[in-house]
């Protein structure tokens, strides 16, 4: 089954250090039945872009923890000058494509998740999906709306449109060490 893994630059960088990667919480997006049922037309290509849309939409979330990780951790200053600026995330989604067996449907939280029962590893990776830096500036607004969006904010849903009408690009996993080395 080909399924989409929402990440983050960080993740991608653990990626290519560990030559596998764990979804959170073990989540995926996939063509699903459920999606199948719910679109009334629509070939396996429409139905996988709308797979890759809702991982690149939990990217924004993963930006977002990340964000609140890094000013947990104390990574924050509120001066310029501090020895300890802020760090925060690269502002860019990403998906990873891979090709897995052992996905379990779950509907239960949308018609395209499934839940993954082992990390993939890089010769899984069909592509990685991910953000050119034009991008950047609406997808970090996203990542401040992104809850009220899900909430129904119709502002809120505006500015996650203006992110999600960037297409992420596609590259190679062969291309990623080196994606990864000039961001």
């Amino acid at each position: 089954m080909r399924v989409y893994v929402p990440a983050t630059i960080a993740m991608l960088r653990a990626l290519v250090a560990d030559r596998e990667i764990r979804a959170v919480n073990d989540t995926a997006f996939a063509v699903t039945p459920a999606l199948r049922e719910s679109y009334a037309s629509g070939d396996d290509e429409e139905l996988a872009e709308v797979a890759m849309i809702e991982a690149g939409r939990a990217a924004l979330r993963l930006l977002a923890q990340e964000r609140e990780a890094a000013l947990l951790s104390g990574e924050s200053s509120d001066t310029p000058d501090d020895d300890t600026p802020y760090s925060s995330p690269v502002y860019r989604r990403a998906v990873i494509a891979a090709d897995v067996t052992g996905a379990t449907l779950r509907s239960d939280l949308d018609d395209a998740v499934v839940r993954l029962d082992a990390p993939i590893t890089y010769s899984q990776i069909a592509s990685v999906h991910v953000d050119l830096a034009e991008a950047e500036p609406a997808v970090a607004k996203a990542v401040d709306v992104i809850d009220a969006a899900d909430l129904g904010n119709e502002d809120a849903e505006f500015v996650l449109g203006d992110a999600e009408d960037h297409q992420l690009a596609w590259y190679g996993a062969q291309e990623l060490p080196f994606l990864l080395e000039l961001l």
